[in-house]
């Protein structure tokens, strides 16, 4: 075959009067256009009217003067290179792998009826000033003698740590020291079975133990000094009122009282958290009365003088049947909110205190709003604002929370008929949507709307124990504030505000 000249078309790139000698092997044609690209031979795919010039002949390749070659293929610089760290599929991965692509936590092994612990662990640990107190606990377990309260905050912080590195962690060690502090959490049944215990008790329990423990953060200027990290963080305090209702005259008496968990009653009536919370602070009890000199009935009144930032609410779902020796549960629906306003259950000393972060929280959200109607920044949900946090305590009082707003961030469930069984799951919150469900080992991503499904009303998972955390005040940069003012404008106290959500 002849020689022949054509014109090579290379993407946008046209070069003219090349060359083609088909005695010589086709290799050295695609060497000559790599002299002309930069394209390797190896890379290339030259085409004639739909025909492909392959490396070892040239067939009948559709060759003569002025003919358009099509040249395929990129330059070595232009093709991405390998990763050094290949891709892995979802369902390739091992549950350590996935866990940490998804920025899940670490689940918890049941060593048989321990759901109780798991998800107690797991709410408790949403907690970072919780979190910070066990890291900073120095002490370790000697070979003295037992200690129950150092054996569980030693067990609790390393368990913590090791959470920490991702996948399913067995908390054997916390679950042996508790078992030998409380003897009721190793009870077994039937065929020598540990039996299912009340995750509010295990709750319970762990909470004091720490209060023994882990130290407060020392505050300047403090008229009071929290004697623990949990009085600072979790406790909170009542103002008391008695009075007989058999004698007015009678001069109430008043007395103040610390709490770790307000306690939500279900009766027949109680259809929202907040009506559930007003009937336990307002109660007729009998004592001894000073002027009738006998026992009388009283109204207790509690209000509350100190607000913690974490704030744990019980619900009071089971009740002690004696015909059947079991503490039955209350399915009934109780709704509770996502976003909770406590100032109606506080004193007024302490609602005054309140306002001037209430105020501002009020200012950020009138802001949101008018830039909203005046269309002032189209493009605010694309971009993510810088924000500035403003501290959401108190005055000299760390750990208290300053505005009566709280934001929930765990919840504890039941699902079953009786507390010695069925099963309990944690579900901590990851993001402002996102909230994961801790079922033992297994911890799966849910959306906030699942949460709300959790208020009860059948067989399905009951809250069973909440905890909220403060609302913290977050202003965009280049928003400003009017400065906090003791009574300034602060709002009507609504019972029926959308954050309580109540009937």
């Amino acid at each position: 075959m002849p020689s022949f000249k054509v014109k090579v078309k290379w993407g946008k790139e046209m070069f003219p009067d090349v060359e083609v000698n088909t005695d010589e092997d086709p290799l050295l044609f695609k060497a000559q256009l790599f002299a002309l690209t930069g394209v390797q031979p190896n890379r290339q795919k030259v085409m004639v009217k739909g025909m492909t010039l392959k490396d070892t002949e040239w067939g009948t390749l559709p060759l003569k003067d002025g003919v358009m070659v099509l040249l395929m293929g990129s330059k070595e610089e232009d093709v991405p290179s390998e990763p050094a760290v290949k891709p892995v599929f979802m369902e390739d991965m091992n549950e350590s792998e996935l866990a940490s692509a998804m920025d899940l936590p670490a689940g918890l092994t049941n060593l048989g009826n321990t759901c109780y612990l798991n998800a107690t662990v797991q709410c408790l640990k949403t907690v970072p000033e919780l979190r910070d107190g066990l890291q900073n606990f120095k002490a370790n377990l000697g070979g003295g003698a037992f200690v129950p309260s150092l054996s569980i905050t030693v067990a609790l912080r390393d368990l913590y740590t090791m959470m920490d590195r991702g996948a399913s962690f067995s908390p054997v060690v916390l679950l042996q020291v508790l078992r030998l502090a409380f003897p009721r959490f190793a009870e077994k049944g039937a065929g020598g079975v540990f039996m299912q215990q009340d995750a509010n008790e295990c709750w319970t329990e762990l909470v004091r133990m720490l209060q023994q423990k882990l130290p407060a953060v020392p505050v300047e200027g403090a008229s009071k000094q929290p004697k623990s990290l949990i009085e600072q963080y979790f406790g909170g305090r009542f103002d008391v009122e008695y009075k007989c209702d058999e004698a007015p005259e009678e001069a109430p008496a008043r007395s103040e009282e610390d709490f770790l968990q307000l306690s939500c009653f279900i009766s027949q009536d109680v259809r929202y958290m907040l009506s559930g919370l007003r009937s336990k602070l307002q109660e007729h009890i009998t004592k001894n009365s000073p002027t009738l000199g006998r026992d009388a009935v009283y109204t207790k009144t509690s209000k509350i003088s100190r607000l913690p930032a974490y704030l744990t609410v019980q619900f009071v779902r089971f009740y002690y049947k004696e015909r059947e020796s079991v503490n039955a549960k209350i399915l009934k629906d109780v709704k509770f909110p996502m976003e909770f306003d406590a100032v109606e259950l506080c004193t007024t000393e302490l609602q005054e205190k309140l306002a001037p972060m209430r105020d501002r929280f009020k200012q950020l959200e009138d802001k949101k709003v008018e830039d909203q109607l005046n269309l002032k920044d189209k493009k605010a949900g694309d971009t993510k604002v810088k924000t500035t946090r403003e501290p959401y305590w108190l005055e000299n009082d760390l750990g208290s929370n300053n505005s009566g707003y709280y934001t929930l961030q765990a919840v504890l469930t039941h699902r079953g008929r009786s507390s010695s069984s069925g099963h309990y799951v944690g579900w901590v919150r990851q993001n402002d949507n996102t909230w994961l469900m801790c079922d033992d080992d297994k911890v799966t991503p849910v959306s906030g709307e699942d949460i709300l499904k959790l208020s009860g009303g059948g067989d399905w998972h009951c809250a069973y124990v909440l905890l909220y955390g403060p609302r913290i005040l977050e202003i965009p940069e280049g928003t400003t504030l009017a400065p906090p003012q003791a009574g300034r404008g602060e709002e009507k106290m609504e019972t029926e505000t959308s954050s309580n959500t109540q009937e």
